[in-house]
């Protein structure tokens, strides 16, 4: 039996300790559905949440939260709190910006050498290299998402560390697997640009030149959410399979049956 949810959005909270936040509930289908609130979320990672933020998370009735952050992750922000009665389920992602060198380049690293590796270019061009190779390659860990939140998985929140790409590509593939229009995802995806919203940059450097607008902009194809990278994904599914039917069937082993029960898990009554 299908759980009953909310059918009208809560006032959105505002975590403390949980960044980018929300409910993805009011999307449209192609077929003029829209995805239930109250069934699926996302966010941030929950390591730093205060206990009125657990509490509220608490209260949502959460089944599942699938944390797509990996080991170097948990090392620089630590674990989630523990939600009680919740299923954690860790399925790593490679971060897009990826590589402890790299990481050290971001915090530390003077203009020159931030100019060497984000330039021109560089930084934008890695982000939409990773979001295809996610998606070509990660099919195993999406399929098993999808399958999760047909079984018995949701209400579900999906996160990683800043609830940006890793989080957004998951949430972006759940929203095509029940028809979701292609511009309402791209519209919840680029809510990670809002201020309250975006990952906050960590720079060793917090004087007026470690943080000058040359920096952030450098910086912004790292900490940003750009519909550039989601049409690379689309693209990469187009180019790899065809269609996203193909896709689903082929590429995430998605049986017609399973995509029923999905879009009876996540969509409002038909």
């Amino acid at each position: 039996m299908t759980q009953q949810s909310p059918q009208v959005p809560s006032a959105e909270p505002e975590l403390a300790g949980v960044r980018n936040f929300r409910d993805v509930g009011g999307l449209p289908t192609v077929d003029g559905r829209r995805v239930r609130y109250g069934r699926l979320f996302r966010s941030g990672h929950l390591a730093h949440a205060t206990a009125e933020d657990a509490a509220f998370l608490d209260g949502l009735g959460l089944h599942t939260v699938f944390d797509f952050r990996n080991a170097a992750d948990r090392r620089l922000d630590g674990l989630d709190v523990e939600l009680p009665g919740v299923r954690n389920i860790s399925i790593p992602l490679s971060d897009p910006a990826d590589g402890a060198e790299f990481w050290r380049m971001v915090r530390d690293g003077d203009m020159e050498q931030l100019r060497s590796i984000l330039g021109d270019g560089r930084g934008t061009n890695r982000m939409i290299a990773s979001y295809r190779s996610i998606i070509r390659e990660r099919t195993a860990e999406h399929s098993r998402v999808l399958h999760a939140l047909a079984e018995d998985s949701v209400p579900a929140l999906m996160h990683c560390a800043a609830g940006k790409d890793r989080a957004g590509l998951s949430i972006a593939v759940s929203l095509l697997a029940v028809g979701v229009e292609r511009e309402a995802i791209e519209a919840d995806y680029l809510k990670s640009n809002d201020a309250h919203r975006r990952y906050r940059v960590r720079r060793s450097d917090t004087s007026a030149a470690g943080m000058s607008p040359e920096v952030m902009e450098l910086l912004n194809p790292l900490f940003g959410a750009h519909a550039v990278y989601l049409a690379a994904a689309f693209a990469t599914i187009e180019e790899t399979w065809g269609s996203t039917e193909r896709y689903l069937l082929e590429g995430l082993g998605l049986a017609p049956e399973t995509r029923e029960l999905l879009r009876d898990r996540l969509l409002d009554r038909a």
